[in-house]
């Protein structure tokens, strides 16, 4: 039986391996869900909350064992993953408190007004849940949260590298008194994940990851005419206007390029600077990436670990020696250290130009692509010019024109503007073009897999 092997990045000492399913167990699965579904979907909302509280509860108790798993499987600073911990408990707090009146029914009219109608936003059965590894228990919960508030069962299918997180989340929700079948965990390859996408008992499909495998999954779900939410790659370009703070906006990009050991879909990772600041802004940016302490993610001193795999690493030194290849300049780090670990030192390329990975591709690890601009216009101009629209960031003085900015010319899902950030529950999150479509957080990822129902009355 074919077997996925967990590997720690920052030792790369094998840390555990699993059996691969076979195609009739997965199937199994999917019809437990099912049956678990229609149980599930006679609770109203108000009887759903308390299970997300107890959810919530039991993963702060269990905050210190998941934070140290997540750091093995895919070096995670361990005291990032504590935070991520913290913010999948508010999330379900955030649904059980939100979630009845976001899903309630809505008294409408119909026939110019005369008649009463009713909206219900009716669960429709199993969602398939397609995750990657760089937040190990937040991708998962986002879909899940939602979904279990709306009356639906999940199936994850998480990345290999990080197997382990995904199951010790379904160990905490069943611990916390979900019934089970609501949610399980699918461990199988992905000529067997197609073939799930087709089943019967699936409703929908969510996934988050690249461009590529979003094409792939979205086409099988279309295949099969089911709905899907696809939240793929990004390029972020953050902005440095003319009349920015450049000690905040050094300050933010650091933080903003290297969260997460640079593995974050909506991290800075294009840096547009105009003429008039671009000498300050670079010399501050680069001084304070060179200082940047690489080591161990279980040490609170450290601020960059590993990155989460062989694989990545060697993907991360082709898209540089690419890049430098191709024109850009290397101003600091690009060569990693001979040491046991995938660690991958904190990089700065300028003169990034169209043709070359720092300018086109996500580069996903500590690398941060600088772009030089003639003035705020052109800024703007270099921003929407990318196949990615996820999110992005404003640095300027005049809030009111970084407002205008962001609603009337960003041609992306999210803006933060002299800040950076990666998700909260209240604001939707998701992007355009190849990052995908469709949204979660918000309320928004509560109704995009249920069946909004008219009701019409006489």
């Amino acid at each position: 039986m074919a077997q996925i092997t967990t590997i720690n990045p920052a030792t790369d000492e094998k840390i555990s391996s699993y059996e691969l399913m076979s195609k009739e167990a997965a199937f199994g699965k999917v019809e437990s869900a099912h049956e678990a579904f229609l149980q599930w979907r006679t609770k109203t909302h108000e009887e759903r909350a308390p299970y997300l509280r107890d959810i919530a509860a039991a993963l702060r108790e269990k905050a210190e064992d998941l934070a140290s798993l997540m750091t093995q499987e895919v070096g995670k600073l361990y005291r990032d993953g504590l935070t991520e911990v913290e913010l999948c408990a508010q999330i379900f707090e955030y649904t059980a408190d939100n979630g009845p009146s976001e899903l309630a029914d809505e008294e409408r009219t119909h026939s110019g007004g005369e008649k009463r109608g009713i909206v219900t936003y009716s669960p429709i059965g199993v969602i398939y849940s397609i995750q990657p590894w760089n937040f190990p228990i937040y991708q998962p919960v986002r879909v899940l949260a939602a979904n279990l508030m709306a009356g639906n069962a999940v199936i994850l299918k998480h990345a290999a590298i990080c197997t382990g997180s995904g199951l010790m989340l379904r160990d905490i929700c069943s611990e916390a008194g979900l019934p089970d079948g609501l949610f399980d965990v699918l461990l199988i390859d992905h000529d067997i994940s197609d073939e799930i996408i087709g089943h019967d008992r699936v409703r929908a499909v969510t996934m988050t990851g690249s461009d590529g495998a979003g094409r792939h999954i979205g086409t099988k779900a279309t295949e099969h005419l089911k709905k899907s939410v696809l939240e793929l790659g990004s390029n972020d370009a953050y902005l440095v206007l003319e009349d920015a703070d450049i000690e905040l906006a050094v300050k933010t990009c650091v933080q903003g390029r290297l969260y997460n050991n640079g593995e974050t879909c909506v991290s800075a990772k294009r840096f547009v600077v105009t003429d008039a600041v671009y000498d300050d802004f670079v010399s501050a940016f680069v001084e304070q990436m060179k200082a940047v302490v690489m080591g161990d993610p279980t040490d609170e001193n450290t601020q960059l670990g590993p990155v989460s795999s062989q694989d990545q690493f060697d993907t991360l030194c082709e898209q540089v020696q690419k890049s430098v290849d191709g024109g850009a300049t290397l101003l600091c780090g690009g060569n990693p250290p001979d040491r046991v670990g995938q660690y991958f030192p904190a990089t700065v390329l300028a003169d990034c130009k169209p043709g070359i990975p720092a300018y086109d591709d996500e580069l996903f690890g500590p690398v941060a692509s600088i772009i030089r601009a003639k003035d705020d216009e052109d800024a703007m101009r270099i921003a929407n010019d990318s196949r990615y629209g996820l999110g992005g960031g404003i640095f300027t003085r005049d809030e009111d024109r970084a407002i205008k900015l962001a609603r009337d010319h960003f041609d992306t899902g999210m803006i933060r503007i002299n800040s950076f950030g990666a998700a909260d529950p209240n604001m939707p999150f998701g992007g355009v073009k190849d990052s995908g479509f469709g949204r979660e957080h918000g309320g928004f990822g509560m109704k995009e897999f249920v069946n909004a129902k008219s009701i019409y009355l006489s």
